[in-house]
């Protein structure tokens, strides 16, 4: 099949689509990307990019081709807005001047927020002919109001609308949680909707392989904390539970990444003089693995609300494939996928207690019972998560998708 990949977010940002392009590359897929200037999560354009440029460039194997946009800055409503707006025009206009005399069988949206994104796709698929399947990320509108993005009911509605329309003038929608089944098949009208789920990362295939790790942690109970440092990840909650545990000298939280809240974040560390919260900065993702292997236990956390529950966040595929009991301090799917695992223990969001009294739990636990968990949650990673199990479905789905023949008991359960 010939593909196209329509992508705010792509290498050398890390999001989970740029691995799942290359697993599909190379099943052998012709892939080719439709992506932005690189500037997530600093908020900058990186080094060697331009924000105003047209560009094409080649990175292992893939033919890239990126768009202007304005960089969304550091915590600034206006600019994030503009950030998103302006890809979703410069995609339409210049993505189809780039792509012109190209031709796909069809077009595939990773949409993590915005789900806007998908409409220059919704155009390139129009004059190109080809397919469209967009791939779910976040439910719009409601995770505009979980985060406090957007709280004004006549927006949200006129939100809603958009959604609608988008989710409409698909082929097929999959998407990354089986809690979004439901929400999206109630605005998706007669387009189908598939549950398959984010991969683990392919770099965790070397984990056990003894990899050298750019950072040594301290001995003691490391609880490793490792991605974005944002609002929706209640990170205030696990600085109150560090202040809980303040006493035990052996019990160590390491923050491992970096976001909109890095500075807040190590300013109350400062203020509070948690001595035993670490936050050594970001890493790439082919580092994280040599870090992870070092953990006592791994941590997700999540705020309390009931949109953001539906949400299986990325890093517990990460989790579960490292060989490490996990903390999940969440509620609903991505702490059901930890139980229902048997890979470690989780408690209530936003409940600094129950997170302090869980790290406990883990830390007082036999060393044979958290390396049970370990190996619980590498058999459920395999069965549910491996990276090019999930490449070749997903190849299937879109190669079904574009003969006509996708049915309705296309499994919305993985298998």
């Amino acid at each position: 099949m010939k593909i196209l990949i329509v992508t705010q977010y792509f290498w050398p940002e890390t999001f989970r689509i740029t691995e799942v392009t290359q697993s599909l590359r190379d099943l052998g897929h012709e892939v080719v990307v439709l992506t932005g200037q690189p500037n997530y999560p600093e908020g900058v354009i990186m080094p060697g990019y331009s924000a105003a440029s047209l560009r094409v460039q080649t990175h292992d194997g893939l033919t890239i081709y990126r768009v202007p946009l304005v960089p969304r800055g550091r915590a600034s409503a206006l600019r994030l807005v503009l950030n998103y707006m302006s890809f979703i025009v410069s995609a339409a206009a210049f993505g189809s001047w780039l792509l012109r005399g190209s031709r796909f069988d069809v077009i595939f949206v990773y949409a993590p927020s915005p789900i806007l994104q998908a409409i220059p796709a919704i155009w390139l698929a129009w004059i190109k002919g080809a397919r469209l399947v967009t791939w779910v990320q976040d439910l719009w509108p409601e995770s505009l109001s979980a985060t406090g993005f957007v709280r004004n009911p006549r927006i949200l509605g006129v939100v809603a609308s958009v959604v609608r329309w988008i989710y409409r003038r698909n082929d097929l929608l999959l998407v990354q949680s089986q809690a979004f089944v439901a929400p999206v098949v109630k605005m998706a009208g007669n387009t189908p909707v598939v549950y398959h789920p984010n991969p683990g990362e392919l770099a965790f295939a070397g984990l056990h392989t003894g990899q050298v790790s750019p950072l040594q942690l301290e001995p003691g109970f490391n609880v490793v904390f490792a991605g974005n440092l944002g609002t929706v990840q209640a990170l205030d909650t696990v600085l109150t539970a560090a202040h809980l545990l303040r006493d035990k000298q052996d019990v160590r939280f390491v923050l491992v990444g970096s976001g909109s809240r890095s500075e807040w974040l190590q300013q109350e560390v400062n203020r509070l003089g948690l001595n035993n919260v670490k936050m050594p900065g970001r890493y790439s993702p082919s580092e994280m693995p040599g870090i992870l292997a070092q953990a006592s236990a791994v941590l997700v956390s999540l705020v309390k609300d009931p949109i953001i529950s539906q949400t299986v966040p990325s890093k517990v595929q990460a989790y579960l494939a490292a060989g490490k009991p996990i903390i999940a301090s969440l509620d609903g799917e991505g702490a059901r996928v930890v139980i229902e695992a048997g890979a470690g223990v989780a408690c209530p969001a936003e409940d600094a207690q129950a997170l302090a009294d869980a790290v406990l739990q883990l830390r007082n636990a036999l060393p044979e019972g958290r390396q049970q968990m370990a190996q619980r949650g590498l058999i459920y990673y395999a069965q549910h998560f491996e990276p090019t199990s999930l490449a070749k479905r997903l190849a299937q789905i879109l190669a079904e998708v574009v003969s006509g023949e996708l049915t309705s008991n296309t499994n919305i359960k993985n298998e």
